[in-house]
């Protein structure tokens, strides 16, 4: 959900970057309690795994049945699901609750159209611009990965899917689900170590500090 500058040099600064606000309240916060969140589902999503780092397909999967990959971590059954997984579910929540903020402050602020949307035959007004790549990998993120981080989420509680059945039954199963949800996860986190990748690069203080006050540091921008 942040809004840095990846591949910095194809940026283009503007001459009025030191008083125009750079970021919304709205962005700032949200990106800010995602980040938190975020950090608390990598943790108890690790401690989840470790429980048992086997993925099936289908329906049920256990110790004993044929596993769709066996990944290459310790199998560690007691000690870490418990505190994991409230944890998992009080950051998803806490996740979801501000991502539904984010969009719908997004779509009314036209945050998106004038931020994400790829420029087809209109000029940027905002402080920077993205290039290409970058406003799709954010729509892709944002509208993509999220919603089906949260849809397999939600297909792997039995409570919401003996509600809603539908949930799950599109996956092939809860043990597919959870696949899925890992696969989607490993995207995020690499999205998540390039993007601080590239706000290193572009640099990390201005960067950081433009997502705290809102406005960019004027003389730090790159050509």
């Amino acid at each position: 959900m942040a809004e840095s500058a990846y591949f910095p040099r194809l940026a283009i600064r503007s001459p009025d970057i030191g008083n125009s606000p750079r970021h919304s309240a709205a962005v700032r916060i949200t990106h800010w309690i995602t980040t938190f969140s975020f950090f608390g589902l990598l943790v108890s999503g690790i401690a989840i795994l470790l429980a048992h780092p086997r993925l099936y397909w289908g329906e049920t999967g256990s110790v004993g049945t044929p596993s769709l990959i066996d990944l290459p971590l310790p199998f560690v059954l007691v000690g870490q699901s418990g505190w994991g997984r409230s944890l998992h579910f009080l950051s998803a929540w806490i996740c979801v609750l501000t991502g539904l903020f984010y969009v719908l402050s997004g779509l009314l602020t036209r945050h998106f159209r004038k931020n994400f949307l790829p420029e087809i035959g209109r000029s940027e007004t905002g402080p920077t611009t993205y290039n290409v790549l970058q406003r799709l990998t954010y729509l892709t993120v944002v509208f993509v990965l999220f919603p089906l981080m949260i849809w397999t989420g939600l297909a792997m509680s039995p409570a919401i899917a003996s509600v809603f059945p539908a949930v799950v039954t599109v996956f092939g199963g809860q043990q597919s689900a959870r696949t899925m949800h890992f696969f989607i996860a490993s995207l995020l986190v690499v999205f998540l170590v390039v993007h601080v990748a590239m706000v290193c690069l572009a640099g990390f203080t201005s960067r950081v500090g433009a997502m705290i006050t809102g406005r960019g540091a004027a003389g730090k921008e790159h050509a």
